[in-house]
């Protein structure tokens, strides 16, 4: 992507990867698995600290400033935005060494159509995570833990949750010596403010 001085292309290409790391899936069983579609996902812990993990985007609208992210509702992630809303999210493209970084607030998508169409779109062997024993992070005694079913039953549904992250800011960043670029994008105003930064 060459945005050149277009601050309008440099966003359309944000959205375009965050669009899709969102339509990355896993390939078949046996094969090798993507590295690209991945993003970090930060929130604030109860120490005060942050806490990063990997997690998959499963849905981008640009329109709406709108992430969202599927989890289990039992994750310590989960308590960590009820207790602080404010988040952070990082793609990092390698192929063209491109960084996004998003800045938000994430809220649990509340009971109701838009949860069960999630849960609904959600293949069988997706759905058996929800169904483990315990929450992710339980101490065991035997990390070969049996797998549960992955038909689509309606088990674990009590457990599936919708992260919706509303987007502040995008920070892009490509790097490319001699070339190197870097934009900020920001809605935390009520409008957008974009502007140039020094990479």
């Amino acid at each position: 992507m060459d945005a050149g001085g277009d601050l309008a292309a440099v966003l359309a290409d944000a959205w375009a990867r965050l669009g899709r790391a969102a339509g990355e899936r896993r390939r078949a069983a046996g094969e090798r698995r993507r590295t690209t579609g991945r993003v970090a996902l930060a929130t604030l812990n109860a120490r005060g600290g942050p806490a990063l993990r990997t997690v998959v985007l499963r849905s981008v609208d640009p329109a709406a400033r709108r992430l969202e992210i599927h989890t289990d509702r039992r994750s310590v992630k989960v308590a960590e935005i009820q207790a602080d809303s404010a988040v952070a999210l990082l793609l990092y493209e390698a192929a063209d060494e491109v960084q996004i970084r998003v800045e938000g607030r994430a809220q649990l998508l509340p009971p109701g159509a838009a949860l069960d169409a999630a849960w609904a779109a959600t293949p069988g062997p997706i759905r058996a995570a929800y169904r483990m024993p315990g929450p992710p992070g339980t101490p065991i005694a035997d990390p070969a833990l049996p797998s549960p079913a992955t038909d689509g039953s309606e088990a674990g549904r009590e457990n599936f949750a919708v992260i919706v992250l509303a987007v502040d800011r995008i920070d892009w960043v490509r790097l490319d010596p001699g070339a190197d670029r870097r934009a900020l994008f920001d809605w935390t105003g009520g409008t957008l403010k974009a502007s140039w930064l020094i990479p």
